[in-house]
């Protein structure tokens, strides 16, 4: 397959304008209205409005299933540190994880099949807000994504440093972690730091606490269950002569199974409640859910691994590979939808620089790559009649 030089300049072209011009979750107008442009001057039918600036571009090429394809637009509240000529021109934002590439590689793609339609179905290219952190996915679904397009099964693509340019992982299963967020507040009795039997230390428990949280990974799931659970901070004090009155501890958890994620929930609250008991201290939890396990459906995963061995080679296809313990909120997509996330290598002569670093940089080398993946997915997902 040759994709002509005109649509990947203007894939770069986009790239680099995103790039340069990053926007935070839910802030994407200018990044929406390029889209939604493109998508227009391509033929396509365009629908705006669900989670504030998303874009979806419906393709319809005869009868036949439907699928969609999903890209992020959002970029981070990271100051960049690289110095490419198309480096972000927004003080304290950037596209450190690659959704500038995403966006464009899917925008391409939307316009070289418009134009070669070698399939009979139907295609709605997902520009999707706010991945990091806000649940701009869960907001598309609430909002009603699938009962207004409704699909057969829908994919997305990540960019993935540590990987060899032209190579793809996918699993059957799962392919990243829940995200689950807590804030634990330890209430005791303020004193003076030098009569400590006056009052009820906070502190002393949430030392406690944090040890004793770290006991459930290694004592209370099997070794063959996956979970990180992190005390990322801690908040309280005012006086170096004052014991305070309250402690607030906040962190994270991330599993890779349901069940694991469930039983991790309460055995955490378990320990806040009982562990403070004793010192005098009552333990309170508030829990902030985030995205589900970012499990594959078995089908839309095979179909992934049968178009990546046609587009790539078997050496270069990644299959049952580790799973990632960060989190992904197409995984909300995918509890509403069956539906295959994968990876593709980035990592040229040089590696990449890390996905969330000051320094990353989206290859540009995966353009074409990408494009002419989902240019063969749609070709064989939807067979033209």
């Amino acid at each position: 397959m040759t994709l002509s030089p005109a649509l990947l300049e203007d894939a770069l072209r986009w790239r680099h304008q995103f790039h340069q011009e990053p926007e935070l979750g839910y802030q994407e107008h200018k990044t929406s209205d390029v889209v939604a442009q493109q998508l227009e001057l391509a033929g396509l039918h365009v629908f705006r409005g669900l989670a504030g600036t998303a874009v979806i571009g419906t393709l319809e090429n005869g009868a036949g299933p439907v699928i969609g394809l999903r890209a992020d637009m959002d970029a981070l509240p990271i100051t960049e540190k690289g110095d490419v000529a198309w480096r972000s021109a927004q003080p304290g934002v950037m596209h450190a994880c690659g959704h500038d590439g995403h966006t464009a590689i899917l925008l391409a793609a939307a316009k070289q099949l418009a134009a070669t339609r070698q399939f009979s179905g139907t295609v709605h290219f997902i520009f999707q807000p706010a991945e990091e952190n806000l649940g701009g996915a869960r907001k598309m679904v609430e909002e009603g994504l699938f009962q207004r397009f409704p699909m057969d099964a829908v994919y997305a693509m990540h960019n993935w440093p540590g990987m060899a340019l032209g190579t793809l992982a996918v699993n059957p299963g799962a392919m990243m972690a829940s995200l689950d967020s807590f804030e634990i507040t330890l209430n005791g009795k303020s004193c003076h730091a030098a009569m400590p039997e006056s009052g009820a230390d906070p502190m002393v428990v949430a030392a406690e606490l944090i040890l004793a949280l770290q006991t459930i990974p290694s004592r209370r799931l099997s070794p063959l269950a996956s979970a990180v659970v992190s005390v990322t901070q801690i908040h309280g004090g005012e006086a170096i002569n004052v014991i305070p009155e309250q402690i607030k501890l906040r962190g994270t958890v991330r599993c890779l199974q349901t069940d694991v994620r469930n039983r991790v929930r309460q055995l955490i609250e378990d320990f806040v409640s009982t562990l403070p008991k004793p010192f005098g201290v009552c333990g309170e939890i508030d829990w902030l859910p985030g995205y589900p396990v970012t499990a594959n459906h078995a089908e839309p995963a095979e179909q992934v691994r049968a178009v990546a061995l046609n587009t790539f080679g078997e050496k270069n296809v990644k299959w049952q590979v580790n799973p990632s313990m960060a989190s992904e909120d197409f995984a909300c997509m995918m509890e509403a939808c069956p539906g295959a996330y994968f990876w593709l290598g980035v990592d040229g002569e040089t590696p990449s620089a890390p996905l969330h670093n000051a320094r990353y940089d989206f290859n540009d080398a995966l353009i074409p790559l990408g494009v002419e993946f989902w240019q063969n997915l749609v070709e064989q997902a939807l067979p033209k009649a």
